[in-house]
């Protein structure tokens, strides 16, 4: 049987990833955002009618409680987003964006689309596909193993 050793390869591709972001020029910005931190924000401009709250976030990220709780305060730190107490229940703070944010992941967002193209570069249609529901179903496995263990 054929060992792919699979954990090392997507490993070694995550860390050349991050390099990428490293050497890429993004002096104009102070800020370096992580891609939980993009993630957060690309959510919150794409749904901007609706009042999200950290359990949102937890949710749709599929991130654990403290994560999420850990990344919104740096984010606050950072002076990202804000969080406000919301005027119907005042034990939950609705997260909303400073206006900086929306330039920084901006500058971010085309960082990240130059290094999806280098990345895809001499990869068919055909094959991203099948990367994209590979990749889809591993994600799946593992979710069913974390839901197992939980129950």
């Amino acid at each position: 049987m054929k060992e792919y050793k699979l954990l090392y390869q997507i490993k070694t591709l995550e860390k050349l990833i991050g390099r990428m972001f490293i050497y890429n020029d993004m002096s104009d910005s102070l800020i370096h955002l992580t891609p939980t931190q993009m993630q957060i924000i690309e959510y919150i401009l794409l749904n901007q009618k609706e009042n999200i709250y950290q359990k949102d976030l937890e949710s749709i990220l599929n991130l654990r409680r403290a994560t999420v709780s850990g990344v919104l305060q740096t984010m606050e730190k950072n002076q990202l987003i804000s969080r406000i107490i919301d005027p119907n229940d005042s034990r939950i703070k609705r997260i909303i964006l400073n206006p900086a944010s929306q330039k920084i992941f901006n500058n971010h967002e085309k960082i990240i689309e130059e290094i999806e193209k280098i990345i895809i570069k001499d990869i068919s249609e055909t094959e991203l596909s099948q990367f994209l529901i590979i990749i889809q179903k591993m994600q799946n496995n593992l979710k069913l193993v974390a839901k197992k263990e939980r129950n």
